[in-house]
């Protein structure tokens, strides 16, 4: 019998801590746990196994931002934790309202502790009797692990090797790629009909590839890596029905996981490209030793010394524009690589030698059909000699992203920036923050905006946009006027107001490039640029590909 959510709170050990359910309490009666943790860690949910109840002091979170805090819950979520229970006191008098409402959304339970109670008793006292259950979970867990090894023995497919594993655990099973498409899927009524019809009969319907499993009633979707010689190649899908026990399906299909790497690489043999494109994104995106990324692009089909890019794609539906992107690029470059992190798509793009420089532009103008949908943004980085160099051009694509974050307009844009961001047209912002200080901009931009910056302050006016727009325009009066939606005599009162506030017409003076650059650096005065995407110094983790260190 599965140990729930609801009978440990009321634990004598843990019911003297008065816990309160504040978000996703529909889901309290029918969580069941697997482990009881404790940590005080907010980066905690990558050592997690899933099905955990974590207890967790209000000291980190009192001092965290409500983003990190919002991220903790989403982390905890995805890992597949069962739930969350945070002590409050004088620290942390209450639970944030944006985890309240994380929680909610992720359908993670989040309990109030409202009185103190020491951990160590809780988790001694109830993992007692979460061990003894888990070793019925690993004997079950081993019967469905050796049953499926048999089933491989004898020829069995992936679908009839799935149909093993959802005949143990009650739960629809689904076996998709890393492109999110079904390789092979399995339901216990599957599982039930091969039993009666032998080892060499065909799966019938529901085990079709493509047809992913439709969600049951309250069902718990659990997500599980399949790796093929230390590099991921698939995921494992198991849909538990709310009655069933989702610790021995978690188990099970994390018992099941080698069996199903042979089967893949005896009856599907997956794409070695595919597979070695993903680890090579991963090893770009960490910086790993050029002799790793030459390794493994040779692997994926990626010429090592062809030019490339690399394209950060941002959104809430990464994994189903994947595709898309794919497709792109299928016809926009030589060859690719993809991977999809949370909601980072990732791609590097390698492009032909002899007109490289017109294949991005062409690779830009593309992905805009692909960026048009709502929630996404996306940058291609600059253009490099070669795989070597991929790890700068993704993290100037990336550090672009963070830098057009800003609400203000970005270069040469009247507005909101559009979907698709050249991480050229941001040279000069990517230069300076990795050049110069949050001081050292503020002080830059003081120096030659001071009165122009004071005006806007004091009439709540926005003649710093409408210079910025002007120099962007190349100093084309009816051109900013255009951009700016205005009358070209209303453009001509408000330049006469900037020559005034900034000591006259720019245009006849050496301080033209100096008031364009203080314009582009504005939006960036205020903003703390996370350090880990400042790369380019020598002390940052990347070099620009043509500069060369000197002692």
């Amino acid at each position: 019998m599965s140990i729930r959510l609801q009978d440990v709170l009321g634990h004598p050990t843990l019911s003297v801590a008065d816990p309160v359910i504040r978000a996703a309490a529909g889901t309290a009666a029918r969580t069941q746990l697997r482990w009881i943790h404790s940590s005080e860690i907010l980066d905690i949910a990558p050592l997690l196994d899933g099905g955990e109840l974590l207890l967790t002091g209000g000291e980190a979170l009192a001092v965290a931002s409500d983003e990190r805090r919002v991220t903790y819950i989403r982390q905890l979520a995805e890992r597949g934790v069962a739930a969350l229970a945070v002590e409050t006191g004088p620290a942390l008098p209450s639970l944030p309202s944006s985890m309240v409402s994380a929680a909610e959304a992720a359908g993670l339970p989040l309990i109030e502790l409202r009185k103190v109670v020491p951990f160590v008793s809780v988790m001694q006292a109830i993992n007692s009797s979460l061990v003894s259950e888990s070793v019925s979970q690993l004997r079950r867990a081993d019967e469905a692990s050796h049953a499926m090894a048999v089933e491989l023995a004898h020829g069995g497919s992936l679908d009839r090797i799935l149909a093993v594993l959802a005949g143990i655990t009650h739960a629809e099973v689904t076996l998709v790629s890393l492109t999110g498409a079904a390789l092979a899927s399995a339901t216990p009524g599957n599982a039930e009909r091969s039993e009666t019809a032998g080892h060499h009969e065909t799966a019938e319907a529901g085990s079709v590839a493509g047809n992913t499993p439709a969600p049951q009633e309250h069902a718990r979707l659990i997500h599980i890596d399949v790796p093929i010689r230390g590099i991921l190649a698939a995921q494992l899908l198991l849909n538990v029905p709310a009655e069933e026990d989702e610790n021995l399906a978690r188990t099970a299909g994390k018992r099941s996981v080698d069996i199903l790497a042979l089967a893949m690489l005896q009856r599907m043999s997956p794409g070695l490209r595919e597979v070695a494109g993903a680890a090579l994104i991963r090893a770009i995106d960490s910086g790993s030793q050029p002799w790793r990324l030459q390794q493994l692009a040779s692997a994926a089909g990626i010429p090592v010394s062809a030019p490339l890019v690399a394209v950060v794609v941002r959104s809430d539906i990464s994994q189903q524009l994947r595709t898309s992107l794919e497709q792109h690029l299928s016809r926009a470059a030589h060859a690719h690589a993809t991977y999809v992190d949370n909601a980072e798509l990732l791609a590097v793009a390698s492009l032909p030698g002899e007109a490289s420089e017109e294949s991005r532009q062409q690779l830009l103008a593309g992905l805009l059909d692909l960026a048009a949908m709502g929630g996404t943004l996306a940058a291609v980085g600059p253009l490099v000699a070669g795989i070597s160099d991929a790890p700068w051009s993704l993290s100037e694509a990336k550090l672009t992203l963070e830098l057009a974050a800003s609400p203000q307009q970005g270069p040469g844009s009247g507005g909101p920036h559009r979907p698709v961001i050249d991480a050229e047209a941001f040279a000069v912002e990517r230069l300076t923050v990795q050049a110069l200080d949050p001081y050292q901009r503020r002080n830059f931009v003081r120096q030659q905006l001071g009165a122009l910056l004071d005006h806007d302050a004091q009439r709540n006016s926005r003649l710093l946009d409408t210079l910025a727009t002007w120099l962007d325009c190349g100093c084309n009066t009816a051109h900013a006027a255009r951009e700016l939606h205005v009358e070209r005599q209303s453009m001509h009162q408000r330049l006469r107001r900037i020559f005034e506030l900034c000591g006259g017409d720019p245009r006849d003076t050496g301080r033209l490039a100096a008031l364009h650059l203080a314009t582009r650096l504005a939006t960036l005065a205020c903003r703390r640029i996370p350090a880990r995407l400042v790369y380019g110094t020598r002390s940052g983790r990347f070099h620009h590909p043509s500069w060369t260190d000197h002692p």
